[in-house]
């Protein structure tokens, strides 16, 4: 296997390689461990609210309520583990306790669907070399799923690892009804665009001994 290919697996693992619970790799691999506390998932959606002179406004919710490890092999990246993002999207919390309800009550249905899952399947940019903080800019394509329903889609990650820290920011847009929901909409009172814009930043450290 050439360099240049080992490198690009190695900035691949230490990406992707995010799996809830303990992840079984070789014993040279060093784990990172998601921050909760200093990592957010947000997401923003544009609404129309009659009441208010037609008034546009985004509606925007936050939860850090995110699971992860990551499995880093430097020596040997192909011993790396990749595993899978989740979130518990019923804790998200917007400005608004009504919306909160609403959301998980009759539209998303968080209450009955509570956790989120991105299952990355392939990354697009890699680069041929990587230096330590130094920012990469990648796509990764894999699959997303909310209330049981599955769909492909691609997320623009922005990644820096820095010796025990590794941070990032993923971003996507997708639409409520590829995911069997309609937006929310209330007759008088307000609309909802059907894309959700979706961010996730993350901070990941090795465990605490």
């Amino acid at each position: 296997m050439s360099g240049q290919t080992t490198i690009a697996t190695a900035v691949l693992a230490v990406l992707f390689a995010v799996l809830p619970g303990p992840v079984t790799a070789s014993p040279a691999a060093q784990r990172f461990v998601i921050v909760p506390a200093e990592s957010l998932v947000t997401y923003r959606v544009h609404e129309t609210l009659f009441r208010d002179g037609n008034r546009l406004n985004v509606a925007v919710g936050t939860t850090n309520a995110i699971k992860g490890e990551i499995a880093v092999d430097r020596a040997a990246p192909r011993s790396s583990r990749i595993g899978t993002i989740t979130v518990d999207i019923s804790t998200f919390r917007s400005d608004s306790a009504r919306r909160d309800q609403a959301i998980r009550e009759r539209w998303l249905e968080s209450s009955r669907f509570p956790v989120a899952e991105f299952r990355p399947t392939a990354v697009q940019g890699l680069p041929a070399a990587y230096r330590d903080g130094e920012e990469l800019r990648l796509k990764a394509v894999g699959d997303l799923t909310i209330r049981a329903v599955t769909r492909q889609v691609t997320f623009d990650f922005t990644l820096v690892l820095q010796g025990s820290t590794l941070r990032g920011t993923a971003q996507t847009t997708v639409r409520m009804t590829d995911f069997g929901f309609d937006p929310p909409s209330i007759l008088g009172i307000l609309r909802t665009e059907n894309e959700i814009h979706l961010e996730f930043r993350f901070t990941a450290r090795p465990p605490a001994p």
